[in-house]
Formats: structure tokens, C-alpha cells, sequence
């Protein structure tokens, strides 16, 4: 597994241990565990490592469980002949295994398009585009199609959701295993899902006695399946246990949380969960801090939020913009009236994909940074509680 790493490394030293450990070693250890899905093993070992660095530093610690249901996509592929071709199921599709002739439709898979073709117990295969997933699958479905395969209209393969369940096996997948599937060649699609329910957690650190912070720095752990997550979103879990380190011995160790959201990739659910089970520290709080992809380098460090914390971004001479871009962590807070800044540097090549592997070690430092000086800079002018 191949992981970028600039020569500025930077050295978290673990008191007691007589080592020091860095980004390198920590993103090494938790990269080992493959893909952090929440309620995976990995995702269990990922926050059970990281959970001793933060008690390392001093730190105390505690896990909020949550749960919701999940769908999920168990292996699901096509096949023409020997040869088997990946894809996703999409969302809220049914299961199913079924052998017909597969039938390229015309168009992009609208109820007219499925008019000029015969899909009678057949295989639609409909390209990507312009009309929903379920507004295709349902014209499948009404035109006597036993399955679908959505074929993606950009480089990648395609995930998706319909939206609506529907009684017909589902499949997304590339350009290139499109381009295999020919008109009136014999195909098995097979559908493999599960509706399970997902047991979560989400790991908050604290020095003893803090129950009323006035700050909280946040990122999610949890990765995608098949995506090992270093960029997404290990680099932002890294941060903030980067600033946890910073704020060891100060004050603002008195003054804040360091929350490792679960459940983001299905829906800021980790987030949603804490606003909702500790309003009491919600209510306190002064700012929320997000730090989310920021160990690739796809564009400069960008952070973004409400007014007053970019006006205090710009005093403590950290450059911030105004606006609430993104679908992240800092949301749940920003709804329940708490000031968010969100820190980003965009979508690398690598989002949610395989190649997720890489994190710069600096970019993780300048990040930490850049929240650690603006936080001291929001707290410096209001008295402790």
C-alpha cells in the first residue's frame, strides 16, 4: 500500500512511551485495517487505536453508540459467459439472480425510450443521465424488464440510490464493463443486498472534569466501502488528534472536545446522532470545528463558515471565507445554531475509490494549524465557563 508522505513529518510524542510516533506511523497503522465501513471490524479497530493515542496525550475518553438501518451491497455482479464484470447495486434496489439476453435501450432510458425496444423478460441495460435511476428502473419495470444495469456516464464506477424500493434487481456499473454487455448476448445479473441495521459509534476525548465545552474540533473516521479512506477521511482524523496534541497543555484543553463522528459516508449520521444526545453540550458551545479531506493537495486549504469565525479566522490572520459550502459534520451543529468552520481542500482523484491511500503529512499539520490558532484566537476574548 503506497502512502505520500513529504519529508516534513510531523512528530506526535506519546507521553510514557518513550517513542514518536508520527502521521506516518499512525496513518500506516490505521490504513492496515482496510476500509473503515461503520460497523466493520476495521472501523472497530480504526477507533480503538486512535482511541489510545488520545488517552495517551492525557486525554480521557468515551464512545456513544447509535445505530440506524443500512443497505448493503453484498458482491454483486454481472456475468457474460466466464467472465465477471463488477458493479453496485444501487440503493433500495431488490435481490435477485436472473439469466436472460441483456438489451441496450435507446435514449436515456425514458418510457419512450423503452418503446422502441422489446425488453420482455429481458436485461435493460440504460445509460446513465438526464432522468433519475428510479424514473429508468421504473420504465424497466413497466416495459417487462427482469433487471437493469445502469451503465455510468463518466470515468469510475457508479453508486447510487433510487430513492424508492422497487421489485427489480438493480445494477450500476462503468463505461467499461458497459461497453461488454452486447445486444441479445445471454448475461446473469446478480443482485447480492442486505437491509441490516448498523451499530455505530462515535469516540469523543476530553480532559477530566470537561463535560461544557465551549469548542469541539470534528472529523468522521468511517470510509466507504472498497475506499481505504486515507484522504477521506483519515487526514481529518489525524488533524484533530493533531490539535489535541497542540492543546495538551493548555488551556484549550479545558475548553474543548475532539469528537471522531461515525456514520458520516451514510448520511452525517455520527454528527446528527451527537446533536441530538448532548444538547446540553451543543447548547455551550462557541464553535465547531470540521476538518474533512485535507491531506491532498487538490487546492489550498479551504475554510469556510458563519461570519464570526471568519472574522476571527482573519484576526488571528488565517485566511476563511464566508459561506457553508459542503455536506459534512459541521452541518448538524450549524442547524442546531452552533458556529461552524468547515476545512477542506476539495475532491481528489481518488474520492471514495481504491486509491484512497494517500495522505501529505504536512497538509495534516497545516490544517491542525490553522484550527488551533483560529480556536485560541475565538477564545482569547471570552472568559472560560
Amino acid at each position: 500500500m503506497k502512502l505520500l508522505l513529504w519529508p516534513a513529518l510531523l512528530a506526535l510524542t506519546l507521553p510514557g512511551s518513550g517513542l514518536a510516533a508520527t502521521v506516518e506511523d499512525h496513518a500506516k497503522a490505521v490504513l492496515a485495517f482496510g476500509p473503515r465501513v461503520a460497523g466493520s471490524a476495521a472501523n472497530g479497530q480504526a477507533r480503538s487505536y486512535l482511541e489510545e493515542q488520545f488517552r495517551a496525550l492525557g486525554y480521557q475518553t468515551r464512545r456513544e453508540a447509535f445505530s440506524y438501518p443500512r443497505f448493503d451491497d453484498l458482491g454483486s455482479d454481472v456475468r457474460v459467459g466466464e467472465q465477471v464484470l463488477g458493479g453496485n447495486a444501487l440503493q433500495d434496489s431488490a435481490g435477485g439472480e436472473v439469466t436472460a439476453p441483456a438489451v441496450r435501450v435507446p435514449g436515456v432510458g425514458t418510457s419512450a425510450d423503452f418503446a422502441r425496444v422489446d425488453v420482455r423478460g429481458r436485461v435493460a441495460v440504460v445509460q446513465r443521465g438526464q432522468i433519475p435511476f428510479i424514473d429508468k428502473a421504473r420504465a424497466a419495470l413497466a416495459a417487462g424488464a427482469v433487471g437493469v444495469i445502469i451503465v455510468n456516464n463518466s470515468a469510475g464506477d457508479l453508486r447510487g440510490t433510487l430513492g424508492q424500493a422497487l421489485n427489480l434487481p438493480v445494477l450500476g456499473v462503468s463505461t467499461t464493463v458497459g461497453a461488454a454487455l452486447k445486444d441479445n448476448q445471454p448475461v446473469t445479473l446478480r443482485v447480492r443486498v442486505r437491509q441490516g441495521e448498523v451499530q455505530a459509534v462515535n469516540l469523543i476525548a476530553f480532559k477530566a472534569g470537561v463535560d461544557r465545552p465551549e469548542v469541539l474540533f470534528g472529523a468522521h473516521l468511517d470510509s466507504v466501502q472498497g475506499a481505504p479512506g486515507a484522504n477521506d477521511n483519515l487526514s481529518g482524523s489525524l488533524a484533530v488528534l493533531e490539535i489535541a496534541r497542540q492543546a495538551a497543555n493548555t488551556s484549550l484543553s479545558a475548553r474543548s472536545f475532539f469528537v471522531l463522528f461515525d456514520g458520516e459516508e451514510d448520511g452525517l449520521l455520527g454528527s446528527r446522532a451527537f446533536v441530538k444526545d448532548n444538547p446540553s453540550v451543543t447548547g455551550g458551545l462557541k464553535a465547531m470545528l470540521n476538518l474533512d479531506m485535507v491531506g491532498v493537495n487538490v487546492m489550498p486549504l479551504s475554510i469556510s463558515g458563519e461570519a464570526p469565525l471568519v472574522e476571527a479566522a482573519r484576526r488571528a490572520g488565517v485566511e476563511a471565507s464566508v459561506g457553508t459550502p459542503g455536506s459534512s459534520d459541521q452541518v448538524p451543529f450549524r442547524q442546531a445554531g452552533v458556529p461552524t468552520l468547515f476545512f477542506h481542500r476539495g475532491l481528489d482523484a481518488n474520492y471514495h475509490q481504491p486509491g484512497d491511500t494517500l495522505l501529505d503529512s504536512e497538509l495534516v499539520r497545516q490544517a491542525a494549524t490553522a484550527a488551533f490558532t483560529i480556536t485560541n484566537g475565538v477564545l482569547s476574548a471570552v472568559p472560560a465557563n
